[in-house]
């Protein structure tokens, strides 16, 4: 079964590539990032400036052209169609209350530098001790709750700087 690739150039425009048509393509490596091409007796020289192999992009300088590719195969497309995203994360800027409780012990102040998995507070819920650590680095941008305050779940307890 042959493999088709969907490429996407600048942004602007797409081609449906399969494995057979890539295969044929007349190149020679003639570095480790640059290539002699021929194409319809037509000589191109490629040289790859810079990729990101999560984001599976790469930038392609042909005959002092800059080209930005994005490379996607059928599992790609059916991931993004799905609504999710690889080598990507979400910023998460708040820390909500997971569950109505008392706020024990707050370990932070605003304005301090936490890093990610850093204590931020402690949670009373159901007579157990919750603690809640910071999803990602960041600054704290605010503290909504005081110690010894009854909270509700979903309320804002720390927002981050942006």
């Amino acid at each position: 079964m042959s493999q088709s690739f969907k490429v996407n150039v600048n942004s602007s425009l797409d081609f449906d590539i399969s494995e057979t048509e890539s295969s044929q393509l007349n190149s020679i490596k003639t570095t480790d990032n640059t290539f002699h091409i021929l194409h319809d007796n037509t000589s191109f020289k490629a040289e790859i400036s810079a990729s990101n192999f999560n984001n599976k992009s790469i930038q392609v300088k042909v005959n002092n052209n800059i080209y930005n590719v994005n490379i996607f195969n059928e599992l790609d497309s059916l991931i993004k169609k799905m609504g999710f995203e690889l080598g990507s994360s979400k910023v998460i800027n708040e820390i909500k209350a997971p569950m109505p409780g008392l706020i024990l012990e707050i370990n932070v102040e605003i304005g301090q530098e936490v890093k990610e998995n850093d204590t931020i507070l402690i949670l009373e819920a159901m007579k157990m001790e919750n603690v809640l650590t910071s999803p990602r680095d960041g600054v704290i941008k605010s503290i909504s709750v005081e110690k010894g305050e009854a909270v509700d779940k979903n309320k804002l307890l720390i927002e981050f700087d942006a």
